[in-house]
């Protein structure tokens, strides 16, 4: 291939990665494909997203939220009418080692289940709101977790690895697909309300191996700045110059570096938050939604927590909205009877006080983003993901608290192609072991991943001589739940 006039010119592979497409990033995200013909790259920086996934698509966003600290199934979305009949009695099968092994006896639950929505799906009265809209519900009762402690669980529920160092879920579809809006990231985590990370911190949310423009952008939702410095102190004239005068550098550099994805990932992300400036403020401007928005989410409530929480599940639909690929909420702590800041659904005593505050939280925000959605057409593109780290036992921790259980848990999972009205596996009478469809985190996010139109075994990243995915060498896609 010959460069202009001159046939000695030739056009080097360095060159052309530079020049063609939108870089090395673009060439990267081909390999998405197995090296397929059909692998076409949008022209969006950074190589952000495939034009053609591996099947058709049933989602195109997920809203995940994260239950920090472990719900209890037993008192939440799974009755077990044996725990009220052998109340106060001891535990008739063997006892696995539990975080604290202060384990009492079989505990009732001290919330009523009813059958709700047309599918009488039970749901206990810790979530009266969220019972409205059963039918939208696939609720999985045998989750699984090879983990017992909440640092270790939360790694294994965002990246299917127990250890820090692994791109999270969040990470995985950012760099699979992108964001459909250039000016915001792909992959946006929410708090508000003082939410912190929950056990292993922001590392939850990092990109790991991937390239930069993949990690988690933290967004407080209630800040006057919802990230750190995003009003710029100059005029945006004469900051755009200055970033175009760097650009220059920067591609040389790049270019020096034979095309190095990290390197295109830090020029790529310097653009997209210049582009936030204007963007990231415009969205947490709230102002312009009306009051009866405002009162369906409970952004009016005069607990803070549940109004935080509000303005979270109400800026994702906007996220939604502007085409960003993956959003996750933050719980916040609560005044009574919770778990500590990183884990508040973590009940160790007082398991009704605090379960019932954690509920009161989410219970409402989080019903009305499905009814929102659906609303406004948006519920069958966008995938919503509820889940904790794990369970809890049905034996009581002390004298009125539950320990961990990752032997069996309930998750759900709401539009985005989901058959509504489901129930998937079982555990035991008493609650305690997964016993029908036993499910893992891989298949969990085979599944996601399938509704985005990803092929989970054929989205990988070589780091360190070895194809890493977010499902490892696991997971299958649970096919029961989807329309």
């Amino acid at each position: 291939m010959t460069h202009g006039t001159n046939p000695r010119a030739q056009i080097t592979r360095r060159r052309m990665l530079q020049t063609c497409s939108t870089g090395f990033g673009a060439v990267a995200l081909a390999s998405l494909l197995g090296g397929r013909g059909s692998a076409q790259v949008s022209d969006l920086p950074g190589g952000a997203g495939l034009k053609r996934t591996h099947h058709v698509a049933r989602a195109k966003h997920v809203i995940f939220c994260f239950m920090s600290g472990g719900v209890s199934h037993v008192d939440s979305f799974d009755p077990k009418p044996r725990l009220k009949r052998d109340h106060g009695k001891p535990m008739p099968v063997k006892v696995e080692r539990t975080m604290f092994n202060n384990n009492g006896n079989i505990m009732a639950s001290p919330f009523e289940f009813t059958p709700s929505g047309q599918s009488g799906i039970p749901v206990s009265s810790l979530f009266p709101q969220v019972a409205k809209v059963a039918d939208e519900l696939a609720v999985i009762r045998s989750m699984t977790s090879s983990v017992n402690e909440h640092a270790q669980a939360n790694f294994f529920m965002h990246t299917g690895f127990p250890i820090m160092g692994y791109p999270s879920a969040g990470a995985w579809a950012a760099y699979g697909l992108g964001t459909e809006n250039q000016d915001l990231p792909g992959y946006v985590v929410l708090q508000s309300g003082g939410a912190v990370p929950p056990h292993g911190g922001v590392s939850l949310f990092s990109n790991g191996f991937l390239p930069g423009q993949s990690q988690g952008s933290i967004l407080k939702a209630d800040q006057p700045e919802a990230i750190r410095n995003i009003r710029s102190r100059d005029p945006r004239v004469s900051q755009r110059g200055r970033l175009d005068f760097a650009r220059q550098f920067d591609r040389a550099f790049l270019e020096s570096t034979s095309a190095d994805a990290q390197v295109e990932a830090a020029i790529h992300n310097y653009e997209t938050a210049f582009r936030m400036q204007s963007s990231v403020p415009e969205l947490c401007d709230i102002s312009g939604e009306t009051e009866e928005t405002h009162k369906l989410y409970g952004l009016d409530s005069n607990l803070p927590q549940k109004a935080a929480y509000a303005r979270q599940c109400l800026l994702a639909r906007r996220l939604v909205e502007r085409g960003v690929r993956f959003i996750e909420l933050s719980c916040l702590t609560q005044d009574i009877g919770a778990g500590g800041a990183p884990n508040p659904w973590d009940q160790h005593g007082a398991l009704k006080a605090g379960h019932a505050a954690m509920a009161n939280q989410v219970d409402q925000p989080i019903a009305a983003l499905i009814q929102d959605l659906r609303t406004r057409g948006l519920l069958d593109e966008t995938l919503i993901v509820w889940a904790g780290e794990f369970g809890r036992t049905p034996f009581s921790q002390g004298g009125d608290g539950r320990d961990h259980n990752p032997y069996g848990f309930s998750v759900w999972l709401a539009g985005g192609g989901v058959k509504g009205g489901t129930i998937y596996g079982a555990t035991d009478d008493l609650g305690y072991y997964a016993v029908e469809n036993k499910s893992t985190v891989y298949d969990l996010w085979a599944t996601v991943l399938h509704q985005l139109g990803v092929n989970h075994e054929e989205l990988t990243y070589r780091y360190g001589g070895r194809d890493f995915r977010l499902t490892d060498v696991h997971g299958h896609v649970i096919q029961d739940i989807l329309s």
